[in-house]
């Protein structure tokens, strides 16, 4: 039978993490997210993994690297400050594809900011933090048990593209307690990277399968050898200022993603057959905000919910697809107005957009959700 428990989020986050298949562990500790660490310090040893805690950020994100490298599924947490830190060895995965798995907990910043206090802040970062061109695939739970669910998934899709995955956990949904329901092993699905079946002497590290895009990846010590730098590469791994094949490893950097996002974006949906106002809510803010959402249906408004739990790529057709009646879209965020820019390019103009902003630490109250509900109605 299914296992129920009363968990954190950030003990829901490690669990699901080593359901997932997860075996290494790098990371610093830092507020909100530390408890993360702390439970796969005690828990990976039991299940034959490794934790390590590194110097910095800098040097946990690339032992996880390495690891991922060496053939373990890996994973770091941390929050705002070391995020920003992370985000020159989070480019090398990107470029070196090299499947690994970021836990965010947000809090509020800039620089050390409000490390006790709930935030939103790191959504832009998450998409553009680094530079160059790359797909971002980011989740954003909004239960202890998405939490749980979501690291798996997050693991997944990470084994899946080859890629960093990132997991926008905040404050609040990192912290609150709630029941959460363990699912029997068996009843979800564990993804593991492709591996190469071909002869060592024969494999060519970067070579795409056209099937998707992604080439398979072998492990260091396993008799594969490869080259790995951040520098653009031709399929052997090597440097190359070659126009062509610069441009060809970018564009599948982007391609192996964009064409599998109808399998990858995750939203959910709350009375928007008949909506002629549309509430866009993610994360911690999106409890209230459908709190809010029920109050007004309540009294007879037309207000719907659509909640992106992927929020990187965004859900824009599926967001598209709901505005047939819709006149208002209203974004309450932790933040001064980050994922609206998004929701703003979907509507199109085919409704008003307006948003909330709040950015003092604290999380909107269902009455103030409601309250802006009632002014744009």
């Amino acid at each position: 039978m299914p296992k129920v428990e009363f968990w954190q989020g950030n003990t829901a986050v490690a669990m699901g993490a080593i359901a997932a298949g997860c075996r290494f562990f790098g990371g610093y500790p830092i507020t909100p997210s530390s408890e993360i660490a702390e439970i796969m310090a005690a828990e990976l040893p039991k299940v034959g993994g490794k934790f390590i805690q590194m110097e910095d950020e800098i040097a946990s994100i690339a032992s996880v690297i390495g690891a991922s490298i060496a053939g373990l599924k890996a994973m770091t947490a941390t929050s705002g400050p070391g995020f920003s830190l992370k985000q020159e060895n989070i480019g090398f995965a990107y470029m070196t594809e090299v499947p690994v798995v970021v836990i965010n907990v947000m809090r509020g910043g800039p620089s050390t900011g409000l490390p006790t206090k709930v935030s939103q802040q790191d959504v832009m970062q998450a998409r553009w933090g680094t530079h160059g061109d790359h797909e971002t695939i980011a989740l954003a739970p909004a239960s202890v048990q998405e939490c749980y669910e979501l690291t798996i998934e997050a693991f997944n899709l990470s084994e899946r593209f080859r890629q960093p995955v990132i997991l926008l956990s905040d404050e609040v949904v990192g912290h609150m307690r709630e029941k959460i329901v363990i699912p029997e092993k068996e009843s979800y699905h564990i993804v593991d990277r492709k591996r190469p079946k071909e002869d060592p002497e024969k494999f060519v590290p970067y070579k795409p399968d056209p099937k998707d895009d992604i080439p398979p990846m072998a492990s260091f010590g396993d008799g594969y050898r490869w080259h790995v730098t951040g520098l653009t590469h031709n399929q052997w791994g090597f440097p190359t200022n070659d126009p062509d094949i610069a441009e060809e490893k970018i564009l599948r950097l982007m391609r192996k993603v964009r064409r599998f996002k109808g399998e990858i974006v995750e939203y959910d949906t709350y009375e928007v057959e008949d909506a002629e106002i549309l509430v866009v809510a993610y994360g911690s803010v999106s409890r209230t905000a459908l709190s809010a959402v029920r109050e007004a249906r309540s009294r007879g408004m037309r207000v719907g919910f659509f909640r992106p739990i992927t929020l990187w790529p965004f859900p824009d057709d599926e967001l598209r697809g709901l505005l047939g009646g819709v006149k208002s879209v209203l974004v309450p965020e932790l933040n001064c107005g980050q994922m609206i820019l998004e929701v703003e390019r979907v509507v199109g103009g085919k409704a008003r957009v307006f948003g909330k902003g709040l950015v003092n630490g604290e999380l909107f109250r269902p009455s103030e959700i409601f309250d802006f509900i009632k002014e744009v109605a």
